[in-house]
């Protein structure tokens, strides 16, 4: 899921439980691309699960710069430095956004066989966060 720095969701991506959250990620900006503000580097911030180098390539080619911080695990050298990650602090008002989404019975648990039904009701529930959203502002 995507989300303004509000909380509001601008794009949502469903896969299936065996696909990599990074390469989601990806498929996802694309989606909201036209949204995003251009000129400068919008910093899109991401978690540890989006450490990967061809990703913070990909998104350097489309005027985007990926703030996450990078895994324990990982060999080559760091790409990131510490002053973009402390952008980080501001991930709560997306986790928020999928607790909002968790309230939701249909869109957190899939009980649909199919993918695209399933993708519809979590586009629904979206809808109706940024619908409840925009009445409370």
């Amino acid at each position: 899921m995507l989300t303004d720095g509000h909380g509001l969701p601008l794009a949502v991506v469903v896969d299936a439980a065996n696909t990599p959250e990074g390469r989601m990620g990806l498929t996802v900006v694309m989606m909201a691309l036209r949204l995003l503000p251009r000129g400068v580097q919008t910093p899109v911030l991401a978690d540890k699960a989006y450490d990967d180098d061809w990703l913070r390539e990909e998104f350097e080619r489309l005027g985007l710069v990926l703030v996450s911080k990078h895994r324990c695990n990982r060999v080559k050298p760091a790409t990131s430095d510490g002053r973009r990650e402390r952008r980080l602090v501001r991930r709560w008002k997306v986790e928020r956004t999928n607790a909002w989404l968790h309230s939701y019975r249909r869109a957190m648990t899939r009980y649909e066989k199919s993918m695209r039904r399933y993708e519809g009701f979590v586009s629904l529930a979206c809808a109706f966060i940024a619908l409840g959203k925009l009445v409370r502002d």
